[in-house]
């Protein structure tokens, strides 16, 4: 929360989504997230396609959005639990699409730009370390996200 209140007056004019665990997005929030951005940020637990349907996903064309920022992969006890769940549903070919590789390719396949996104698990505080570095670079400095990518990698 700190970090968006931080960047919200910079090329921001229209910050829109969910923030906080007051409820999950549904599948026509993530549409229309995702539909109507130029760049989309997803900062949560597990994996971000465990949160979207795979059929509605690659079923969408989304061209206008530019950047899409994945900061997922942070596991707690209880999104353990949920994603546990959430998999004994589905088939092993299905849980592989959901790798982040693989997400950033059905992304790309539906329109969008550019994808960053963590590959392997991490914590909620590196995460917040990753949000302000991407966001200094992006919208203080002016950065390419190529350069802000290599930024990262350092």
């Amino acid at each position: 929360q700190k970090i968006l209140e931080k960047y919200h007056d910079r090329f921001t004019l229209q910050w829109e989504g969910v923030i906080g665990n007051m409820c999950a997005p549904s599948q026509a929030d993530w549409e229309r997230l995702l539909t109507n951005c130029s760049a989309f940020l997803f900062y949560g637990m597990e994996r971000f396609m465990s949160h979207v349907l795979l059929n509605w996903l690659v079923a969408m064309n989304i061209p206008k959005c530019r950047l899409v920022i994945l900061l997922d992969l942070v596991r707690s006890q209880q999104s353990y639990q949920r994603i546990t769940n959430s998999d004994v549903h589905k088939s092993c070919l299905r849980i592989a699409l959901e790798r982040p590789t693989e997400t950033a390719m059905l992304l790309s396949l539906t329109g969008v730009g550019s994808v960053i996104a963590t590959q392997w698990y991490t914590s909620l505080e590196e995460n917040a370390e990753r949000l302000e570095t991407l966001f200094e670079n992006l919208l203080s400095f002016g950065k390419t996200t190529g350069q802000t990518v290599h930024v990262l990698q350092k």
